[in-house]
């Protein structure tokens, strides 16, 4: 038996004449003896609008009545996309989450999946040629509806063709791949044929909202290929898969920028064990995510620390920060949200010396100030001031001459 996963997004499912162009998708791949497991979201706009709807009964909802509310949304795009094959003599049928099943752990509105029945699903594929399958959503072991949050349905499909050992798992949406950087950003971003998991995580860290992070989590640890490709072009897309020689021959594969970003600054901080716990611990409980730090070097006892956190978060973690200033011995709290975050990407990396010196250098020709740098094995993030976000995009990715189709290493 031969499986693909085919996932569609809210923009390919908005309306009629959208789903007819799905459903020449799947008969292409019908034809080419495939069982096809179609995987959907709910049409555009109807997530907000559940949403919205909830807030005008109730101020704070329960999470768990929400999830069942917002799981409509898909069910109502299963049901539509099955009776338009159903016309068309394809044989079919839709099924929801809790059908599968696909369990889920209880984290109302971002549950976790935990696992999903296999058996059950190759004996319907006996007796049908497309399973049409509700993104986002899934079940406890006590039955209760959940949903996997923003994105989800990339993470069910790619679960699914875990799961199934699909030959490929195809995420169709509206842009055509993934790009060296954000073409609207840079008009010389060229689309990348075949990305590693690792930069492709990076990249969705970043902000890049083609694939859902945990998507491309759950592709790496089970190796689900993973082709992203356009509801609306035939040509091929970007192949998601795990990294190989070729791969590593590049030294970088693209650049990334994030500006929901903010700086905060402890001033004269007692240069003692225990001061960073007792700063970071209090974020950590308030779920804050705390992104790059650096401390400045001792003087007198006394050092700086310096981090980033999401800007939505800011004003909580400043808050946070200004009762615990007088334990650690602080003089000042000083915060900037006006930063951003621009990101070298490459498992190349990992073989090539040079590339933050190539970066650096691109930067102070155009009298960009690196407030902040963090690396990784694959990364490389300088924080700068916002406004020089897009220069700073577009000189790194002539720098490292993204423009143009990479030379691969004999």
């Amino acid at each position: 038996m031969k499986i693909i996963v085919q996932k569609f997004g809210g923009t390919s499912v908005a309306g009629l004449n959208r789903m007819k162009q799905v459903k020449a998708k799947v008969e292409k791949k019908l034809k080419k003896g495939y069982k096809v497991i179609v995987v959907l979201s709910a049409m555009a706009g109807e997530t907000d609008r559940l949403i919205s709807l909830a807030s005008d009964f109730s101020k704070n909802p329960d999470p768990c009545e929400m999830d069942v509310l917002l799981t409509t949304g898909e069910q109502v795009s299963v049901a539509l996309f099955s009776m338009l094959l159903k016309d068309e003599g394809i044989n079919a049928r839709s099924l929801l989450g809790f059908q599968i099943p696909i369990h889920t752990d209880r984290s109302y509105g971002k549950a976790r999946i935990l696992e999903i029945d296999d058996e059950k699903l190759k004996k319907l594929l006996e007796r049908y040629d497309v399973l049409v399958v509700a993104g986002f959503q899934g079940c406890d072991f006590q039955h209760n509806l959940t949903t996997l949050g923003r994105g989800g349905s990339d993470t069910s499909a790619v679960a699914l063709a875990a799961a199934l050992k699909a030959e490929v798992c195809e995420i169709y949406t509206d842009v055509d791949g993934v790009y060296t950087t954000d073409p609207n950003v840079c008009s010389k971003a060229r689309k990348i044929p075949k990305i590693a998991y690792d930069e492709m995580l990076e990249m969705a860290s970043m902000g890049a909202k083609v694939l859902q992070i945990r998507s491309v989590e759950f592709a790496k640890k089970y190796n689900v290929p993973v082709h992203v490709r356009s509801t609306f072009k035939d040509e091929p897309g970007t192949l998601v898969v795990k990294e190989d020689e070729v791969m590593e021959s590049v030294m970088v594969s693209g650049i990334a920028y994030d500006k929901d970003q903010a700086r905060i600054t402890l001033v004269d901080v007692f240069d003692e064990p225990g001061v960073a716990a007792r700063i970071f611990e209090p974020l950590a409980a308030h779920n804050i995510v705390v992104d790059m730090i650096v401390q400045n070097p001792s003087h007198e006892g006394r050092t700086d620390i310096t981090f980033t956190v999401s800007r939505k978060e800011m004003d909580t973690a400043i808050e946070i920060i200004e009762r615990v200033k007088g334990e650690i011995g602080a003089r000042d709290v000083f915060y900037d949200p006006q930063v951003s975050k621009v990101s070298v990407i490459g498992v190349g990396m990992r073989n090539h010396s040079g590339v933050a010196a190539i970066a650096f250098k691109a930067l102070k020709s155009e009298n960009i100030n690196i407030l902040m740098i963090s690396t990784s094995e694959i990364k490389i993030s300088c924080l700068i001031e916002e406004k020089y976000t897009e220069l700073a995009v577009r000189t790194l990715h002539e720098a490292f001459g993204l423009d143009k189709e990479p030379k691969m290493e004999q």
